[in-house]
């Protein structure tokens, strides 16, 4: 029975689906469906047009980064619907947001799902390299083949590869036990955590201080220091975020 808050995200996969609502209202039912019954809410809802095979997406950044600031689970309603990308995945799992997909309600949100998520994602990573090993394998004969026969090579065999490496994020850590310094950190990791839901808000048009004060809080997301958005805090915010790039 699910309880909390959470933030949905769901993705097609072509501008016309985007368009036409093919799949999204599927997926909305698959969420409602699986949030049924309990003590929850729906904080926010993320829709993406992309391909399964990009990681660059900005609207996931701002799920991700909602779900992380007010404390909310992410959830999807298919495995299959979020990524075919390991290393994306494993990112996600990495975040320390709790991810939920309706149609895996057997994998629990917290340390343990994100420990089952990436035992999967390490099978699928293993199953695509077996699948590589066996289409090199299968072009290496085909050549002998062609070889010993003395017909000329195939010009549409390419060589295969992964250009993809995983990345290891590692954040500076602080030499001292400053208490200014300290303070300085913490506001530096949390401007880094509303990133996504920032870049989100000014993709809508709204790019001036007191507006995006206003749109985080109709989005739920509290300030450092109270619940209130201040022109000023934003303004702060902002520089942050600008002395990142």
């Amino acid at each position: 029975m699910a309880e909390g808050k959470f933030v949905s995200y769901l993705r097609v996969s072509t501008d016309k689906q985007g368009r036409s609502g093919l799949g999204i209202e599927a997926q909305r039912e698959a969420v409602v469906n699986y949030l049924n019954g309990g003590r929850w809410t729906l904080s926010a809802e993320y829709v993406e047009t992309e391909s399964g095979r990009r990681s660059d997406r900005p609207k996931l950044a701002a799920a991700l980064s909602h779900a992380k600031a007010i404390g909310a689970k992410l959830v999807f309603a298919k495995l299959d619907r979020l990524t075919r990308n390991v290393d994306l995945l494993r990112s996600l799992v990495a975040s320390g947001v709790d991810l939920v997909f309706c149609d895996l309600p057997s994998v629990p949100p917290g340390p343990m799902g994100r420990f089952l998520l990436t035992q999967m994602a390490a099978v699928a990573e293993l199953e695509a390299g077996l699948i590589g090993e066996r289409t090199k394998n299968a072009l290496a004969a085909a050549r002998k083949r062609i070889q010993k026969t003395g017909q000329r090579g195939r010009p549409d065999i390419k060589r295969l590869g992964n250009p993809n490496g995983a990345r290891a994020l590692r954040g500076k850590q602080v030499g001292n036990a400053d208490a200014v310094a300290k303070i300085k950190q913490n506001a530096v990791q949390r401007a880094a955590d509303l990133k996504g839901i920032v870049d989100d808000i000014k993709r809508t048009g709204i790019t001036t201080v007191r507006g995006i004060s206003e749109e985080l809080h109709v989005r739920g997301i509290r300030a450092p220091r109270g619940d209130t958005w201040h022109p000023t805090a934003v303004a702060r915010l902002l520089t942050r975020l600008a002395a990142t790039k």
